[in-house]
Protein backbone atom coordinates (compact mmCIF):
# COMPACT_ATOMS: atom_id res chain seq x y z
CA UNK A 1 0.00 0.00 0.00
CA UNK A 2 1.18 3.52 -0.79
CA UNK A 3 -0.45 5.28 2.15
CA UNK A 4 -2.57 7.45 -0.17
CA UNK A 5 -6.18 6.32 -0.84
CA UNK A 6 -7.83 2.94 -1.33
CA UNK A 7 -9.13 3.46 -4.85
CA UNK A 8 -9.73 -0.28 -5.18
CA UNK A 9 -12.64 -0.02 -2.73
CA UNK A 10 -14.49 2.30 -5.10
CA UNK A 11 -13.52 0.06 -7.99
CA UNK A 12 -15.02 -2.97 -6.28
CA UNK A 13 -18.34 -1.14 -5.83
CA UNK A 14 -18.44 -0.30 -9.53
CA UNK A 15 -17.34 -3.76 -10.67
CA UNK A 16 -20.82 -5.25 -10.64
CA UNK A 17 -23.35 -4.70 -13.42
CA UNK A 18 -26.33 -4.46 -11.07
CA UNK A 19 -24.68 -1.80 -8.94
CA UNK A 20 -23.48 0.01 -12.06
CA UNK A 21 -27.06 0.01 -13.38
CA UNK A 22 -28.28 1.55 -10.13
CA UNK A 23 -25.65 4.30 -10.30
CA UNK A 24 -26.39 5.11 -13.93
CA UNK A 25 -30.13 5.17 -13.24
CA UNK A 26 -29.67 7.53 -10.30
CA UNK A 27 -27.86 9.96 -12.56
CA UNK A 28 -31.42 11.14 -13.15
CA UNK A 29 -30.81 13.25 -10.05
CA UNK A 30 -33.94 12.09 -8.25
CA UNK A 31 -35.09 9.79 -5.48
CA UNK A 32 -35.95 6.26 -6.57
CA UNK A 33 -37.40 3.31 -4.69
CA UNK A 34 -35.56 0.02 -4.27
CA UNK A 35 -38.33 -1.81 -6.11
CA UNK A 36 -38.08 0.50 -9.13
CA UNK A 37 -34.32 0.08 -9.20
CA UNK A 38 -34.71 -3.69 -8.96
CA UNK A 39 -37.09 -3.65 -11.93
CA UNK A 40 -34.68 -1.47 -13.88
CA UNK A 41 -31.78 -3.87 -13.26
CA UNK A 42 -34.04 -6.92 -13.71
CA UNK A 43 -33.04 -8.45 -10.37
CA UNK A 44 -34.99 -9.63 -7.33
CA UNK A 45 -35.93 -7.23 -4.55
CA UNK A 46 -33.70 -9.08 -2.07
CA UNK A 47 -30.67 -8.94 -4.36
CA UNK A 48 -31.30 -5.26 -5.06
CA UNK A 49 -31.42 -4.53 -1.33
CA UNK A 50 -28.08 -6.24 -0.82
CA UNK A 51 -26.42 -4.20 -3.56
CA UNK A 52 -28.03 -0.96 -2.40
CA UNK A 53 -26.76 -1.55 1.12
CA UNK A 54 -23.21 -1.91 -0.19
CA UNK A 55 -23.48 1.31 -2.20
CA UNK A 56 -24.81 3.22 0.81
CA UNK A 57 -22.12 1.81 3.10
CA UNK A 58 -19.52 2.70 0.47
CA UNK A 59 -20.66 6.32 0.43
CA UNK A 60 -21.89 6.37 -3.17
CA UNK A 61 -25.61 6.44 -2.38
CA UNK A 62 -27.77 8.06 0.27
CA UNK A 63 -31.10 6.69 1.46
CA UNK A 64 -34.11 8.71 2.65
CA UNK A 65 -37.04 7.07 4.47
CA UNK A 66 -40.46 8.14 3.15
CA UNK A 67 -43.16 6.41 5.15
CA UNK A 68 -42.69 2.69 4.59
CA UNK A 69 -40.46 3.26 1.59
CA UNK A 70 -36.73 3.84 1.41
CA UNK A 71 -35.77 6.07 -1.49
CA UNK A 72 -32.25 6.22 -2.92
CA UNK A 73 -30.20 8.94 -4.59
CA UNK A 74 -26.56 9.65 -5.40
CA UNK A 75 -24.80 10.78 -2.25
CA UNK A 76 -23.50 14.05 -3.69
CA UNK A 77 -22.84 16.17 -6.74
CA UNK A 78 -19.20 15.02 -6.63
CA UNK A 79 -20.34 11.41 -7.10
CA UNK A 80 -22.29 12.46 -10.20
CA UNK A 81 -19.28 14.39 -11.52
CA UNK A 82 -17.02 11.35 -11.04
CA UNK A 83 -19.50 9.07 -12.80
CA UNK A 84 -19.72 11.48 -15.74
CA UNK A 85 -15.96 11.25 -16.21
CA UNK A 86 -15.95 7.45 -15.95
CA UNK A 87 -18.80 7.21 -18.45
CA UNK A 88 -16.67 8.90 -21.08
CA UNK A 89 -14.04 6.16 -20.63
CA UNK A 90 -16.45 3.21 -20.65
CA UNK A 91 -17.21 1.07 -23.72
CA UNK A 92 -20.83 1.01 -24.96
CA UNK A 93 -23.15 -1.56 -23.48
CA UNK A 94 -24.11 -4.33 -25.88
CA UNK A 95 -27.71 -4.08 -27.12
CA UNK A 96 -29.43 -7.43 -27.68
CA UNK A 97 -33.16 -6.72 -27.22
CA UNK A 98 -35.69 -4.35 -28.76
CA UNK A 99 -36.29 -2.77 -25.36
CA UNK A 100 -32.59 -2.07 -24.95
CA UNK A 101 -32.37 -0.63 -28.46
CA UNK A 102 -35.34 1.67 -27.78
CA UNK A 103 -33.83 2.78 -24.46
CA UNK A 104 -30.52 3.50 -26.19
CA UNK A 105 -32.18 5.65 -28.85
CA UNK A 106 -34.36 7.45 -26.30
CA UNK A 107 -31.31 8.19 -24.15
CA UNK A 108 -29.60 9.64 -27.19
CA UNK A 109 -32.59 11.87 -27.90
CA UNK A 110 -32.79 13.28 -24.40
CA UNK A 111 -31.63 12.39 -20.92
CA UNK A 112 -30.73 13.89 -17.57
CA UNK A 113 -27.05 14.11 -16.78
CA UNK A 114 -27.75 14.29 -13.03
CA UNK A 115 -29.47 17.68 -12.93
CA UNK A 116 -29.03 19.07 -16.44
CA UNK A 117 -30.10 18.17 -19.96
CA UNK A 118 -27.98 15.95 -22.18
CA UNK A 119 -28.38 14.08 -25.43
CA UNK A 120 -29.70 15.56 -28.65
CA UNK A 121 -32.02 17.96 -26.86
CA UNK A 122 -29.33 19.21 -24.46
CA UNK A 123 -26.76 19.82 -27.19
CA UNK A 124 -29.28 21.37 -29.59
CA UNK A 125 -30.43 23.76 -26.87
CA UNK A 126 -26.87 24.75 -25.94
CA UNK A 127 -26.01 25.27 -29.61
CA UNK A 128 -29.07 27.46 -30.11
CA UNK A 129 -28.32 29.54 -27.00
CA UNK A 130 -24.88 30.24 -28.44
CA UNK A 131 -26.22 30.95 -31.95
CA UNK A 132 -28.75 33.40 -30.50
CA UNK A 133 -25.94 35.07 -28.51
CA UNK A 134 -27.64 34.23 -25.22
CA UNK A 135 -24.51 32.31 -24.19
CA UNK A 136 -20.92 32.92 -25.25
CA UNK A 137 -18.44 30.00 -25.20
CA UNK A 138 -15.37 30.47 -23.00
CA UNK A 139 -12.84 28.18 -21.34
CA UNK A 140 -14.67 25.20 -19.78
CA UNK A 141 -18.03 26.95 -19.83
CA UNK A 142 -20.11 29.84 -21.11
CA UNK A 143 -20.40 33.54 -20.33
CA UNK A 144 -23.95 34.87 -19.96
CA UNK A 145 -24.37 38.26 -21.69
CA UNK A 146 -27.12 40.69 -20.72
CA UNK A 147 -29.41 39.39 -23.48
CA UNK A 148 -29.02 35.88 -22.08
CA UNK A 149 -29.80 36.97 -18.54
CA UNK A 150 -32.94 38.69 -19.83
CA UNK A 151 -34.01 35.58 -21.76
CA UNK A 152 -33.54 33.35 -18.72
CA UNK A 153 -35.43 35.86 -16.59
CA UNK A 154 -38.52 35.24 -18.75
CA UNK A 155 -38.39 31.71 -17.33
CA UNK A 156 -38.01 33.09 -13.79
CA UNK A 157 -34.32 32.10 -13.67
CA UNK A 158 -32.19 34.70 -11.87
CA UNK A 159 -28.71 34.43 -13.38
CA UNK A 160 -27.18 36.92 -10.92
CA UNK A 161 -28.43 34.92 -7.94
CA UNK A 162 -27.07 31.69 -9.43
CA UNK A 163 -23.70 33.34 -10.04
CA UNK A 164 -23.41 34.10 -6.30
CA UNK A 165 -23.50 30.40 -5.41
CA UNK A 166 -20.40 28.31 -4.79
CA UNK A 167 -21.20 26.04 -7.73
CA UNK A 168 -19.96 27.30 -11.11
CA UNK A 169 -22.65 29.19 -13.01
CA UNK A 170 -21.97 27.29 -16.24
CA UNK A 171 -19.90 24.33 -17.35
CA UNK A 172 -19.46 22.81 -20.80
CA UNK A 173 -20.18 19.10 -20.32
CA UNK A 174 -19.02 16.78 -23.12
CA UNK A 175 -21.93 14.77 -24.49
CA UNK A 176 -21.16 11.13 -25.33
CA UNK A 177 -23.68 10.70 -28.14
CA UNK A 178 -23.45 14.08 -29.85
CA UNK A 179 -19.69 14.54 -29.45
CA UNK A 180 -20.33 18.17 -28.52
CA UNK A 181 -21.04 20.05 -25.32
CA UNK A 182 -24.23 20.70 -23.43
CA UNK A 183 -24.88 23.21 -20.65
CA UNK A 184 -24.15 22.14 -17.08
CA UNK A 185 -23.47 24.08 -13.88
CA UNK A 186 -26.05 25.87 -11.75
CA UNK A 187 -27.59 27.54 -14.81
CA UNK A 188 -27.94 24.22 -16.63
CA UNK A 189 -29.58 22.71 -13.56
CA UNK A 190 -31.95 25.66 -13.11
CA UNK A 191 -32.94 25.60 -16.78
CA UNK A 192 -33.65 21.85 -16.75
CA UNK A 193 -35.63 22.15 -13.54
CA UNK A 194 -37.75 24.96 -14.92
CA UNK A 195 -38.47 23.13 -18.18
CA UNK A 196 -39.60 20.12 -16.16
CA UNK A 197 -41.71 22.28 -13.84
CA UNK A 198 -43.49 23.86 -16.81
CA UNK A 199 -44.24 20.46 -18.33
CA UNK A 200 -42.09 21.12 -21.39
CA UNK A 201 -40.09 18.03 -20.52
CA UNK A 202 -41.27 14.70 -19.11
CA UNK A 203 -39.29 12.08 -17.20
CA UNK A 204 -39.84 8.41 -16.37
CA UNK A 205 -39.48 6.60 -13.08
CA UNK A 206 -36.10 4.88 -12.60
CA UNK A 207 -34.80 6.27 -15.88
CA UNK A 208 -32.72 9.16 -17.15
CA UNK A 209 -34.75 9.41 -20.35
CA UNK A 210 -36.31 12.83 -20.96
CA UNK A 211 -38.98 13.53 -23.57
CA UNK A 212 -39.77 16.97 -24.97
CA UNK A 213 -43.54 17.40 -24.92
CA UNK A 214 -45.43 18.93 -27.88
CA UNK A 215 -45.95 22.07 -25.78
CA UNK A 216 -42.24 22.04 -24.98
CA UNK A 217 -41.22 21.89 -28.63
CA UNK A 218 -43.35 24.95 -29.34
CA UNK A 219 -42.18 26.81 -26.25
CA UNK A 220 -38.48 26.18 -26.86
CA UNK A 221 -38.94 27.59 -30.35
CA UNK A 222 -40.84 30.63 -29.08
CA UNK A 223 -38.46 31.43 -26.20
CA UNK A 224 -35.07 30.49 -27.64
CA UNK A 225 -35.70 30.04 -31.36
CA UNK A 226 -34.91 26.32 -31.17
CA UNK A 227 -36.08 24.55 -34.33
CA UNK A 228 -38.21 21.50 -33.38
CA UNK A 229 -36.50 19.39 -36.06
CA UNK A 230 -33.15 19.86 -34.31
CA UNK A 231 -34.42 17.72 -31.42
CA UNK A 232 -34.83 14.62 -33.56
CA UNK A 233 -32.17 12.03 -34.34
CA UNK A 234 -31.19 12.15 -38.02
CA UNK A 235 -32.60 9.25 -40.03
CA UNK A 236 -30.07 6.46 -40.25
CA UNK A 237 -27.79 8.15 -37.69
CA UNK A 238 -25.15 5.57 -36.67
CA UNK A 239 -24.92 4.44 -33.07
CA UNK A 240 -21.87 5.88 -31.27
CA UNK A 241 -19.21 3.27 -30.57
CA UNK A 242 -16.63 5.08 -28.48
CA UNK A 243 -18.33 5.67 -25.14
CA UNK A 244 -21.22 4.78 -22.91
CA UNK A 245 -24.12 7.00 -21.89
CA UNK A 246 -23.33 10.21 -20.03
Amino acid sequence: MTGEVDLATIGSLLADRTRATFLLTLLNGGLTSASALADRAEVSRSLASSHLRKLVEGGLLAVEPRGRQRLYRLASQSIADALEVLILLAPPARVSTLRAANDRDNLRRGRLCYDHLAGRVGVALADQLVAAELLAPEADGYAVPAAGADAFATLEIDVAALADRSRPLTRACLDWSERRHHLAGSLGAALSGELLRRGWLETREASRIVTVTPAGRDALHDVFGLAPASLDLPHGDPVPTATAAA
